[in-house]
């Protein structure tokens, strides 16, 4: 579809919006940290794939062949993003008395699970760390001479041999400032591991032999090999929540630096990947935001108290992807029921179309003003919130060709991701777990209690209406959206 709005995007490295311009001609090449399939992602982490995904559905609406990686670290990665502690997948399977190749599967299919239920699209490959080990190692053998040095607990990366390491980082690193790992034999206090030592006398689950002796490889190491081996140095852009920007993404860079022979990062190409993009936190007031808090915010959760999970997809596209959102229920309650007002309005336009007319069409003239408004919108910065209230502009205009009009709004939904024209009023009333009705219950109930307000009973239909409330389900008198109940 075309439109004049150029696309730019901010650049961490540079802290800058700059001019999309790819590598590749008419190419898109992105990269995006996956998770550590340790736990169940909570929703503050689905945010950050909500965020590479409208990325992704954007580039493709500029027009870009797209090639979108993301991760899956199944190895290595640590209790403490600065390269400490214990290994994270270690841990949980001595906890669940699982291997931990049984624990990497389920929680990736979790993980997998929250991406349906967001309506993020796949990517073009998923790279699973332990499929590259051995390419992990050929990677650490052509940069160790000139960029790392040995101790007891592995082969250290030595930051002073690059230059401007630190610079992607607000808080630069250089001084030990951050969550900074205390080893003895360090040179720079920011050196960071590429591949970790088993413990004389220990034997892991999780390792190989190499150079350095068996162990396993740093989580650094990870992405650095896989987003190179996939997309190829430089690639388009580089994304990740705003915590691996201190230290994850500075020591990526600082690899990718020394394999490529690099210079300094006035020229962002050295830093592996033309930009770097960080989505900001989802912030939770409770702290439940944390994975050792028991029930923690995960999506399962929402859905289980009723809530369809794109009306928290809804609620992240309401904030820019750089701001930080605060979650609240009732928050999530009031995007839920923006999302039934557009579900609503596509039912409705749905309808006006006649028998046999097909789906959509292409949007006519009328609605140019909107698309370009729209375009506008997602190609300064991915400004969502924008892009959605345009959107629901054209859903509430009355007098348009409802086949048009349901094209355009199609158009815009492939870069929002709500599945507008696929979900029904019915998929967004989710039966909470806590309900003790069912919803043919809650119907016959209603029923009666219609009958009993026609014939002005109105301590039956009050008796009624009470009856429904200690069993979890609202009656909505006078809803404008028309729903009727809710389950509470």
């Amino acid at each position: 579809m075309e439109t004049t709005a150029p696309l730019t995007l901010f650049n961490s490295l540079t802290r800058r919006a700059e001019p999309f311009t790819p590598v590749h001609p008419g190419e898109a090449r992105v990269y995006t940290c996956g998770p550590t399939v340790y736990n169940y992602p909570h929703i503050g982490n689905m945010r950050a794939y909500v965020f590479a995904d409208v990325l992704g559905r954007t580039l493709s609406f500029k027009g870009y062949k797209l090639t979108h990686v993301i991760n899956i670290t199944d190895v290595g990665h640590l209790t403490d993003d600065a390269d400490d502690g214990e290994d994270k997948m270690e841990r949980m399977a001595a906890a669940q008395k699982q291997s931990i190749w049984d624990i990497a599967e389920h929680y990736k299919q979790a993980y997998w699970a929250d991406i349906r239920a967001l309506n993020i699209r796949q990517p073009a490959q998923w790279t699973v760390a332990t499929d590259y080990v051995p390419q992990m190692i050929e990677f650490a053998k052509g940069i160790a001479e000139k960029h790392c040095y040995e101790l007891d607990s592995g082969l250290y990366f030595d930051v002073s041999t690059v230059a401007d390491y630190g610079r992607l980082a607000r808080a630069q690193t250089e001084n030990g400032e951050g969550r900074i790992e205390a080893v003895e034999g360090k040179r720079n206090a920011a050196d960071f591991a590429i591949w970790r030592k088993t413990p004389s006398g220990e034997t892991r689950q999780m390792e190989w032999d190499s150079p350095w002796g068996k162990g396993a490889p740093g989580w650094h190491l990870e992405c650095s090999v896989m987003s190179g081996a996939v997309l190829g140095f430089p690639f388009d852009i580089h994304t990740g929540g705003i915590d691996h920007r201190e230290i994850h993404h500075p020591n990526e860079i600082a690899q990718n630096q020394a394999h490529c022979c690099t210079n300094g990062l006035d020229e962002p190409t050295n830093s592996g990947a033309k930009i770097w993009m960080h989505n900001n936190f989802l912030v939770e007031r409770s702290g439940k935001m944390s994975k050792s808090s028991g029930e923690f915010l995960r999506l399962q959760l929402l859905i289980d108290k009723g809530y369809h999970p794109l009306a928290y997809r809804l609620l992240c596209l309401q904030a820019h992807y750089r701001s930080e959102l605060e979650f609240s229920w009732e928050g999530l309650a009031a995007a839920l029921t923006r999302l039934k007002r557009l579900v609503m309005a596509v039912e409705q336009l749905k309808a006006r179309i006649p028998a046999g007319e097909g789906g959509p069409t292409t949007p006519g003239r009328v609605f140019a003003p909107h698309l370009e408004r729209f375009a506008s919108a997602v190609s300064d910065d991915l400004n969502t919130s924008v892009a959605l209230t345009v959107l629901e502009e054209v859903a509430a205009l009355k007098k348009a060709d409802p086949a048009e009009k349901l094209a355009v709004l199609e158009a815009m939904d492939a870069v929002l991701g709500l599945d507008l024209l696929n979900l029904t009023r019915a998929d967004l009333r989710i039966r909470p777990k806590s309900a003790e009705i069912t919803e043919a219950e809650i119907e016959a109930t209603l029923a009666a209690r219609k009958e009993a307000r026609a014939a002005k009973d109105f301590a039956r239909s009050d008796a009624l209406r009470d009856e429904l409330a200690a069993k979890g389900a609202e009656v909505m008198d006078g809803d404008p959206l028309g729903w009727e109940w809710k389950l509470a």
